[in-house]
């Protein structure tokens, strides 16, 4: 089977300049890969390798990341701004082969949000979802049980107060050393899969994806404002960070009310240290671990079930007509088509034979 290669191409949609990679025939199954934070699209390299080539594969860089503009993303909205240039990209023949095109939606963490917010907002263009390791539908940090109930009314905790300033300060000048472990490489070897040899040879292609990531207070990580409540800090307005919290971010009764309803397959590895319940970047967890001081405790702020938040919204949409597919990859981290490529594929392949409503 030829190998799929992808080619950039500039387009103007939403009012924003995207860099978009292209790969297949225009006339191809549609497969949208919308990535995560702190990556970009060529972070589905990997995994584009691996796709037969009767599909058309469409990836995008979101705005502030990779070649496409750095536009300010308006945290209030959630991650609308990124769904909506993605949802203006499904009208460009030139990348699908025809206007109005509804693809097998793949979305990776944050690109998991916005692959959710497509689907809230334009149903009919979606023809199937699959989440990758997705942030919960109640957002990142901040709650304390399966129906997403604050732990704080302003969600302290959570944003761009959270963020490492290390790591930011490295992501902006471009650092591409492992030599503290808050370097970007570090960061990649150590939260983005459970084992770093399975980046192998493209370690360097997918750090490329990690240092396009603009900074600031309209990117990542935002903008914080103080907090009366632990851990000191809550989100703000504006930036990346903010849009995924649950301040902002929080469309779990929206999906699940959602009329036409596409298949979801929902892929995650149980070594994920990312989204997790017991995540490393929940401050609430790291505050039982001794790693964040003053955590109030668990009655009074529990790490948020990013799992069974997720399970539970998924099982409702179930419910409400939907279906949904769990599959757990043991021993797998956040990005399980780099370290499970094999099965993910299959389950990929699986949703491109879901008949076009």
């Amino acid at each position: 089977m030829p190998r799929m290669e992808t080619e950039q191409r500039t387009v103007t949609a939403n009012g924003i300049t995207q860099a978009v990679r292209v790969a297949g025939p225009p006339d191809g199954t549609p497969v949208l890969l919308i990535h995560g934070n702190c990556s970009s699209a060529p972070f589905w390299e990997p995994l584009i390798r691996r796709l037969p080539p009767t599909l058309r594969v469409v990836a995008p860089d979101l705005r502030g990341y990779g070649d496409s503009a750095t536009a300010p993303v308006d945290a209030r909205r959630g991650l609308r701004d990124f769904a909506d240039d993605v949802a203006a990209l499904l009208d460009d023949p030139t990348l699908f082969g025809v206007s109005n095109a509804r693809p097998v939606v793949v979305g990776h963490s944050l690109g998991g949000g916005v692959a959710m917010q497509l689907l809230v907002d334009h149903p009919h263009r979606v023809n199937a979802v699959l989440l990758a390791a997705p942030v919960s539908p109640y957002g990142f940090g901040g709650t304390r049980d399966l129906t997403g109930t604050p732990t704080t009314p302003d969600f302290a905790g959570t944003g761009a107060g959270t963020a490492n300033p290390d790591f930011v300060a490295r992501l902006a000048a471009g650092d591409r050393s492992a030599d503290a472990p808050a370097s970007p490489r570090a960061v990649l070897r150590a939260t983005y899969v459970a084992d770093p040899a399975s980046l192998g040879t493209d370690e360097d292609l997918l750090l490329d994806t990690v240092l396009s990531t603009a900074t600031g207070d309209d990117n990542y990580p935002g903008t914080a404002v103080p907090s009366e409540n632990w851990p000191g800090t809550a989100p703000g307005e504006r930036g990346v960070l903010n849009a995924l919290a649950p301040t902002h971010f929080r469309l779990a009764d929206e999906l699940v009310a959602v009329a036409d309803k596409p298949p979801v397959t929902w892929v995650r590895g149980d070594a994920d240290v990312i989204v997790s319940d017991t995540s490393l970047f929940d401050l609430a967890y790291l505050g039982s671990l001794g790693l964040v001081p003053g955590w109030p405790g668990e009655e009074s702020c529990p790490p948020q079930p990013m799992i069974g938040q997720t399970r539970a919204v998924l099982e409702r949409y179930a419910a409400a007509g939907g279906a949904y597919h769990e599959v757990v990859l043991p021993g797998c981290g956040h990005s399980p088509h780099l370290e499970r490529p094999a099965e993910f594929v299959a389950e990929l392949l699986a949703l491109t034979t879901v008949p076009a409503a």
